[in-house]
């Protein structure tokens, strides 16, 4: 019989692409602050790459960039001014920009029909910001549990949470359950084997497949319309 299993996906370039909703919600957020806190954020302040980063390790580094001092109070209060700024963004962005990527409903309804599944989330995204950025295409009821960027900085840890969570949901310890991480960076791939669990990479993110195949995640594919990517994340095969 096939284990109990945990799958976690990550979202930002694996289920939508959000045509930069994101990082231009994290620019207003450093500009809105500018003058409470006395930052001078530089034209490149906030414009490094966020794949795979969690949301407080992004404004955190921002906040760096920008000439401030990152306490965690800090932390909190630009997190919230983000996660405002985010609402805006992604109601105004355009469809053509912001839409779920190929494949993703067609996995997601397979793994919603297979018993002993619990289907969660591994992401940055703090868990208001994951559901302001599914709701948006209708994918957050799809999900009934994650580890999210407010369980931990760290992403190996947010995914331990996550898998947690999801043994829970099944009635299983996590030892006895097959944990999958779903995502499109190298941080993925890196936190799936921190917690020993099976990673199916796909290139629809910024990181070339052949850059993914080269740090030996369990799978990995173009992206999720390849018809053997429901096999690799169900069965491991």
């Amino acid at each position: 019989m096939t284990r109990p299993t945990v799958l976690l996906f990550d979202i930002d370039g694996t289920l939508i692409t959000t045509g930069g909703a994101g990082k231009r919600a994290v620019r207003r957020a450093l500009e809105a602050w500018g003058d409470r806190v006395k930052l001078s954020p530089t034209p490149g302040a906030g414009q490094f790459s966020y794949a795979g980063m969690t949301d407080r390790a992004i404004v955190r580094r921002g906040l760096l960039e920008a000439g401030g001092s990152p306490t965690e109070a800090l932390i909190d209060e630009l997190v919230d001014s983000y996660l405002d700024a985010l609402a805006l963004e992604v109601a105004r962005s355009p469809e053509d920009a912001y839409r779920v990527l190929p494949g993703v409903e067609r996995v997601l309804d397979a793994c919603a029909e297979r018993d002993g599944v619990a289907l969660g989330l591994g992401t940055g995204n703090v868990a208001r910001g994951a559901r302001l950025k599914l709701e948006h295409v209708g994918l957050a009821s799809r999900f009934a549990f994650g580890g999210y960027g407010c369980d931990a900085e760290d992403r190996a840890e947010l995914v331990r949470a996550g898998a947690v969570r999801g043994a829970a949901l099944l009635g299983r310890p996590l030892e006895a359950c097959r944990v999958v991480v779903i995502g499109d960076t190298h941080r993925d791939i890196a936190a799936a084997t921190a917690i020993g669990a099976d990673c199916v990479a796909v290139a629809t993110g910024p990181e070339p497949l052949a850059d993914l195949r080269k740090l030996e995640p369990t799978f990995a594919f173009a992206d999720l319309t390849d018809d053997a990517v429901v096999a690799a994340i169900l069965d491991g095969r």
